[in-house]
């Protein structure tokens, strides 16, 4: 359509040439102009734009007679740089559209305006009319150049002086802000434009304000736990306050406790609701639980019902392998750090000590686990474990829930120093380490074959009669859990599918993590709790 149009007006002007035949993207800011007609071939290197007066026919003086002005043709050529200088180069400023050797164009690019441009019309001499000097063109050049006075284009206007304004100075800028301003060249919005809305400012509460203290449940090295009442719904919370000291910041295990429970959402681990800081201190707003299974175990000496033994244990078990899916190790299972609704459901907390482990390393320190829960790999100063670690802490765990006792009790002040009573609590059960099938003990920092006598490995019954409450099924749990060598330790996943727990209905392995298992019924007549 736009080259039909453009066809039409240029042979209404008379200006349409075989050899050059006007486009469909004719300036139409040009077109418009009331004294001047642009015909426009553009390329992506080479844009041509062809400015001419109008015809007589077509232009009329101010007093509305017709004007015997004759029509005159100069061109503007805008050339890319690369073609600027090739013709610079061969010495010759000629354009390929010049007609008889004679220049009839101007780059646009030139920082001279110069007011002698030479043209050429059909009769029509240099002597006959005024030449006067426009810069028409106000926008940004379209070339990659950003520089403002590679944008100013001059054209020679033929004019008669009877008719037309007095010529402007040669510093005169022509005003073409009517004119159709050109689309941006993005549709994209700019970011310094945007403008957010301002935010509200919301006033922090106090925790005291929202919570009101019941009684104190424990004191830490660190922290101290309050049995609160929420003044909002009248829940029963438990605040962990931990006090910074100045000089000293922030405790480390409170910045990983917060960390990681914020991703561990599961039934059998407990639930972190909120954090506050403020009087100088960190407050954890945690779910509240009855008591630990330390508290428990010390109202029953003898150790639980089997029933009870097998609930507890599936629980931490499901608990923990949430934990390790996750990538994260507990590094710190004791019963003090198991806790206890008064449902029975089992939930691990205090991740203090606990650490992310997405890819193998070796900068693990061995000075984690309370003494009586700590592997013997770690105990001899290995860095580099795993899952392992855990699971050979829900093995004291499962033995101490039986027997009412810790199974591997060291001491400090025996004749063995440091962890080498603890060691010698281990293998005087499980037996000296074997290097034949145990070959990476010999690469141990603290391992020393020759201060302990020859273990013999021992029945868990011989050890104490009361496993025999867990079956034969069940000391066979707990010989794979209390493995000297890490990797023989079951994981958790697989612990859950042994023999031992073929008494639950299956439907228990396909709970979500948010689902408690006393959400199945044979399960909720078996809990004594």
């Amino acid at each position: 359509m736009w080259g039909k149009i453009t066809s039409h007006i240029g042979v209404w002007l008379g200006l349409e040439e075989a050899e050059r035949p006007m486009r469909a993207s004719c300036s139409l800011s040009m077109i418009h102009h009331p004294q001047l007609t642009a015909v426009r071939n553009s390329k992506s290197s080479e844009n041509l734009h062809r400015i001419t007066t109008m015809s007589p026919q077509r232009i009329q003086d101010v007093d509305g007679s017709p004007s015997t002005r004759k029509t005159s043709s100069i061109f503007t050529l805008r050339r890319s740089r690369n073609k600027e200088k090739k013709y610079k180069n061969n010495g010759s400023n000629k354009s390929p559209l010049s007609k008889n050797g004679t220049e009839m164009t101007q780059s646009w690019h030139s920082n001279n305006v110069n007011g002698t441009s030479s043209g050429s019309g059909s009769g029509s001499t240099p002597e006959h009319h005024n030449k006067n000097i426009f810069s028409f063109l106000s926008r940004q050049s379209r070339s990659r150049s950003n520089n403002p006075s590679e944008s100013l284009s001059t054209v020679t206007h033929k004019t008669s002086p009877s008719t037309m304004p007095p010529p402007p100075s040669s510093n005169t800028v022509a005003d073409f802000t009517h004119l159709r301003k050109r689309r941006p060249r993005s549709a994209h919005y700019d970011p310094n434009t945007i403008t957010l809305p301002a935010k509200e400012e919301v006033t922090p509460q106090d925790v005291n304000d929202l919570y009101k203290r019941i009684d104190k449940l424990g004191e830490g090295s660190y922290a101290t736990v309050y049995k609160c009442e929420s003044k909002l719904d009248g829940s029963i919370v438990a605040l962990k306050e931990i006090k910074l000291q100045f000089q000293e910041g922030l405790p480390f295990t409170a910045i990983r406790e917060a960390s990681l429970l914020r991703n561990l959402r599961h039934a059998n681990i407990v639930s972190l609701h909120d954090i506050f800081y403020q009087h100088h201190q960190l407050t954890f707003v945690f779910e509240y639980m009855k008591m630990d299974l330390s508290k428990y175990l010390e109202q029953n000496v003898y150790g639980l019902d089997s029933i009870d033994i097998k609930l507890l244990l599936f629980q931490l078990l499901r608990g923990l392998d949430f934990c390790h899916r996750k990538k994260i190790l507990h590094r710190d299972l004791k019963p003090q750090n198991l806790l206890l609704d008064e449902d029975g459901v089992l939930k691990l907390a205090d991740f203090g000590l606990a650490r992310a482990k997405s890819v193998p390393s070796r900068t693990y320190s061995h000075e984690v686990v309370t003494l009586w829960y700590r592997p013997p790999d770690v105990l001899m100063g290995s860095t580099d474990y795993s899952t392992s670690l855990d699971m050979w802490g829900v093995g004291c765990i499962f033995a101490e829930i039986c027997t009412g006792t810790a199974l591997f009790p060291g001491s400090k002040d025996s004749h063995y120093p440091g962890t080498k009573d603890q060691l010698d609590m281990i293998f005087s059960i499980r037996g000296t380490p074997d290097e034949k099938k145990w070959p990476e003990v010999k690469n141990l920092p603290s391992y020393n074959p020759e201060i302990f006598p020859r273990y013999r490995e021992l029945s868990f019954i011989a050890v104490n009669p009361m496993f025999t409450k867990i079956l034969k099924t069940g000391q066979e749990l707990l010989g794979m859990l209390l493995q000297l060598r890490p990797e023989s330790r079951v994981s958790a996943a697989s612990a859950m599918l042994h023999p031992y727990f073929a008494s639950f209905p299956r439907e228990i392995h396909l709970l979500a993590p948010s689902q408690s298992i006393f959400r199945l019924r044979e399960l909720r007549d078996l809990r004594s709790l």
